[in-house]
């Protein structure tokens, strides 16, 4: 793992019998994003993370997809949990909180982060399918919980309304990338500051 103090970069790379993934961002980037994981519809909800966080965001995955794409979705959650964490490093200064809300037609979505310290997952969306093209949506869940995890981040997701189980996955994405981008924005009036009274995170 590498980690760049004066901008906020990371670099990390997770190799196991099960999967081999690199994922490099930077949380003052333009929302560039490359993904190669061969789950194409993650990487287009990644793709929405990255853009509507305004996070340069390139990852890159092999995973064991012949038995199932379980392993692979999780560890991305992870290998991306890690590289937020190391961005973030001291996380002085921050917002620390972000809540996002967004629409896609019928689909609303509430997302709301607490960069704590903490891994914590409220996940709560009932897709009205299981399958969204060959994705199992069972794998969401999954990927945010690496996430929480190994980014040390308390998150409640919760999908208010939909019908097409295609527009509560991008409206839970995009939330989640408008939420992350407010709770990592730094914050002048803060002064360099440690969010927190009991002086860590």
């Amino acid at each position: 793992m590498t980690a760049d103090t004066n901008r906020r970069t990371a670099r990390v790379e997770r190799n196991t019998l099960e999967t081999r993934i690199r994922v490099s961002l930077d949380l003052d980037g333009t929302g560039r994003s490359s993904f190669q994981t061969g789950l194409p519809f993650l990487d287009h909800m990644l793709d929405q993370v990255a853009r509507h966080g305004l996070i340069d965001l390139e990852v890159v995955a092999e995973g064991d997809l012949h038995i199932d794409a379980h392993h692979t979705a999780e560890d991305l959650g992870i290998t991306l949990g890690q590289a937020l964490s190391q961005a973030l490093g001291d996380k002085k200064g921050i917002r620390r909180y972000g809540h996002a809300y967004v629409p896609l037609d019928e689909a609303l979505s509430r997302v709301v982060i607490d960069l704590s310290g903490r891994p914590g997952l409220e996940f709560h969306c009932a897709f009205t399918r299981p399958l969204i093209g060959a994705f199992d949506v069972d794998l969401f869940r999954e990927f945010f919980q690496g996430l929480v995890n190994h980014a040390g981040l308390t998150l409640h997701i919760d999908n208010l309304r939909g019908a097409n189980a295609h527009h509560q996955a991008e409206t839970i994405f995009k939330a989640f990338g408008r939420a992350l981008r407010m709770a990592v924005e730094p914050d002048a009036r803060m002064g360099g500051i440690l969010p927190s009274t009991k002086g860590s995170l």
